[in-house]
C-alpha cells in the first residue's frame, strides 16, 4: 500500500469497522435455540443435562445457537488450529443433512485432516509442556525439534493420553534427532532439573494433575490441602534423573542425554536416599517418595536409592498415569481449551480451595474419558457437539451475570470469545490468502513460523518459568497487523496473489466481495457491508485496489482475530 494511500485506508478502515462490529452484535442466528439435538451420542446427552440444569439453577437463559457458519469456523480453529477456507465453509453450508455437525467433527478427526490435527495439537502441547520459548535460547538443554517430533508422531497415530503422560515422565534418551538413542520425550524434563528438580516436581503436578504446588516447596498451601512434605516427597521421585550434557567444541551444549542413576541422598547413605528440606522455623525433615492420590491412598516406595531396588522416576510414571488426578486434569484443561474456561478457574489448580461449576459433569467425564482408553478424540468429540460448544457468543438478557470476567464462575449460558492464539492467527493468514498451498516441508513451515511467533513473546526466569506474551492487542500486534511483513504478504496485488486472482474471476463484484468476507469472517456479507463495499468499489478505479483496500479492514476487525 502506498504512502498517498493511507488516508483513505484509515477512513477505509474506520467505516468498516464499525459496520463490521454492529454486524457482530446483530447478526442474524441460524438453527433452533440450544443448538442440534444429537441423539444417540450419551456422553454429549449427560453433557447437554447437567449443563441445562446450571441454567436452570442459575436461572441463565442460554444465548441462541451460533450460526452455522461461525460454528464451522469456531470448530476447525478448535481442531486443527486454523479458520476454514471458503471451499471448505461452502462444503459444510451445502450439506443439508441433520448430522452434518458430527460429520464434520469426524472429518477434521480423521485421516483426511492427520497432519493438520497433529500440527495443531503438537503446537499446543509443546508451549504447554516446554514453552513457546523453549529450546530456542543458545544455552537451552531442550530441545523443540526433538520435542515436537515426539508429539506430532503421537498425535498421528492416535497414542491414548495416558500412554503419552507415563512416556513424558518416565522418558530417557537423547533429546535431538537423529542422534543414537534419540527420544523426543525426554525434552519435557530435560531443563526442569536445576535447583533440586522443583520445576520437574511442579510442572508434572500441575500439568498432568491439575495441582499447583510451587508454594508448598516452602510453606504448607494457603488455600489446598498439599502440605510442604507431600512437595519433597514427590520431588523424591526425580532425585536418581540426571541431564548429561554433550558439548562438540566450544561452550554450547549440542544435546542432552536424560538417564536415570543410582541415588545416594546427602548423607552418602544409598541405603536411606532421603531428601531434606528445610520448615519455616528451621527445622530439617527427611523425606522419601511417596504419591498420595486424589483419593488420599499413598503410595510409598522402598527408600533405596538403587535403581536395581527401584527406578523412583518409572514408577512415578505408572503413579501419574493411573491417578485419578490425570483425567479429571485432562478433561478440565480440554474444557477449557473449547470453552474458553474450565470448570474451575484457573483449570489447572484444582481442589477444595477452587470447587468446580460442574463437578458430577466433570467426575463422569473424566470416568468415561478413563474408561474409553483416554481416547483424546473422544473427548473432542463429545465437547464440540454439545450444546454449550454450539451458542452463539453474544449475551442476551437472560445471561449477562454469567461473565466470568465479572468474577463470576462460568456457567456456559453462551460461548466466551477469545482471541485467536498467535498461531492460530498464523495459519489462519495463511489459508485465509491460500498460500497454504505452496508451503515447503514441515520443518520449513515451522522455522517461518517460529521466525514469525519471536515477535510476540518474552521469557522471563522466575520460578514458574514464566512466559509473556505482546500478542494480546497491545501496540506489536497491531503494528504487525496494519503493517506487517505477514499482513503485506496477504494484501499483496502482485500478479498470481490471492486478491489478483480474485479479481480475475469472472464472477459479479458482489460475489468477489462475499469470497472475501467468506474467508476472512467464514460468512458473506450483510447488506450494509455490501453497501460500504459498493463505496470503496466506486472509490477507486482500480478493482484490484479496491478489493485490497476492502481486504486489509477485514483481516483488522475484531470479528477475524476473535474466536467467537
Amino acid at each position: 500500500m502506498t504512502s498517498s494511500r493511507h488516508a483513505w485506508h484509515a477512513a477505509l478502515f474506520l467505516f468498516g469497522f464499525v459496520i463490521c462490529a454492529a454486524n457482530a452484535s446483530s447478526a442474524e442466528q441460524v438453527g433452533s435455540k440450544g443448538g442440534p439435538n444429537y441423539t444417540g451420542i450419551e456422553q454429549t446427552d449427560y453433557i447437554n443435562k447437567f449443563i441445562r440444569q446450571g441454567w436452570k439453577d442459575f436461572d441463565y437463559t442460554p444465548s441462541e445457537a451460533a450460526s452455522e457458519g461461525e460454528w464451522c469456523r469456531r470448530v476447525f480453529l478448535d481442531i486443527i488450529g486454523r479458520i476454514p477456507s471458503v471451499k471448505e465453509l461452502d462444503q459444510f453450508l451445502a450439506d443439508k443433512s441433520p448430522d452434518k455437525r458430527v460429520k464434520l467433527v469426524d472429518r477434521l478427526l480423521s485421516d483426511s485432516y492427520v497432519e493438520e490435527y497433529a500440527r495443531n495439537w503438537t503446537t499446543l502441547w509443546t508451549n504447554i509442556l516446554i514453552g513457546r520459548s523453549g529450546g530456542t535460547e543458545r544455552d537451552s538443554l531442550i530441545n523443540r525439534e526433538g520435542m515436537q517430533q515426539y508429539l506430532r508422531r503421537s498425535f498421528q497415530r492416535g497414542k491414548p493420553y495416558n500412554k503419552m503422560v507415563e512416556e513424558l515422565v518416565s522418558a530417557t534418551g537423547n533429546n535431538k534427532p537423529g542422534n543414537p538413542g534419540f527420544n523426543g520425550a525426554v525434552n519435557f524434563l530435560t531443563q526442569k532439573l536445576e535447583e533440586e528438580a522443583a520445576q520437574a516436581t511442579a510442572r508434572t503436578s500441575q500439568v498432568f494433575m491439575g495441582i499447583r504446588v510451587q508454594c508448598t516447596q516452602c510453606h504448607d498451601h494457603p488455600f489446598n490441602n498439599w502440605k510442604q512434605d507431600q512437595f519433597w516427597t514427590m520431588n523424591a521421585f526425580f532425585r536418581q534423573t540426571v541431564a548429561l550434557r554433550r558439548y562438540e567444541g566450544g561452550q554450547d551444549v549440542v544435546h542432552v542425554e536424560l538417564d536415570n542413576q543410582d541415588y545416594q541422598g546427602p548423607t552418602s547413605n544409598p541405603e536411606e536416599a532421603e531428601v531434606f528440606y528445610e520448615l519455616r522455623n528451621g527445622e530439617l525433615r527427611a523425606a522419601y517418595p511417596k504419591f498420595i492420590d486424589k483419593d488420599g491412598t499413598e503410595k510409598k516406595l522402598p527408600r533405596s536409592g538403587f535403581l536395581d531396588d527401584v527406578n523412583r522416576r518409572q514408577e512415578l510414571a505408572k503413579l501419574v498415569s493411573k491417578s485419578g488426578y490425570m483425567p479429571v486434569a485432562m478433561v478440565n484443561r480440554m474444557w477449557a481449551h473449547f470453552l474458553g474456561y474450565g470448570f474451575t478457574k484457573p483449570f489447572d489448580d484444582m481442589g477444595p480451595h477452587n470447587p468446580s461449576s460442574h463437578p458430577e459433569l466433570l467426575d463422569k467425564l473424566a470416568a468415561d474419558f478413563q474408561a474409553n482408553g483416554f481416547e483424546i478424540k473422544d473427548l473432542i468429540r463429545w465437547i464440540t457437539l454439545s450444546e454449550a460448544y454450539s451458542l452463539s457468543s453474544k449475551f442476551n438478557s437472560g445471561n449477562k451475570e454469567d461473565d466470568p470476567t465479572l468474577g463470576n464462575q462460568p456457567m456456559f449460558s453462551r460461548f466466551s470469545p477469545r482471541q485467536m492464539r498467535a498461531e492460530e492467527l498464523y495459519e489462519s493468514l495463511l489459508v485465509a490468502t491460500e498460500a497454504h498451498k505452496t508451503r515447503g516441508s514441515y520443518e520449513e513451515q515451522e522455522a517461518a513460523k517460529r521466525k514469525w511467533l519471536g515477535q510476540f513473546i518474552i521469557a522471563f526466569g522466575t520460578d514458574e518459568n514464566d512466559e509473556a506474551s505482546t500478542f494480546d492487542g497491545t501496540i506489536p500486534q497491531i503494528l504487525m497487523m496494519f503493517n506487517g511483513e505477514m499482513v503485506k504478504k496477504a494484501t499483496s496485488t502482485e500478479t498470481g496473489s490471492f486478491l489478483h486472482r480474485v479479481s480475475l474471476e469472472r464472477t459479479s463484484s458482489t460475489e468477489k466481495v462475499n469470497k472475501l468476507f467468506k474467508a476472512a469472517l467464514a460468512r458473506p456479507a450483510t447488506a450494509s457491508e455490501r453497501q460500504w463495499a459498493n463505496i470503496a468499489l466506486r472509490g477507486r478505479s482500480n478493482v484490484v485496489e479496491a478489493l485490497q483496500d476492502m481486504w486489509w479492514v477485514l483481516l483488522n476487525t475484531n470479528e477475524f482475530i476473535l474466536n467467537h
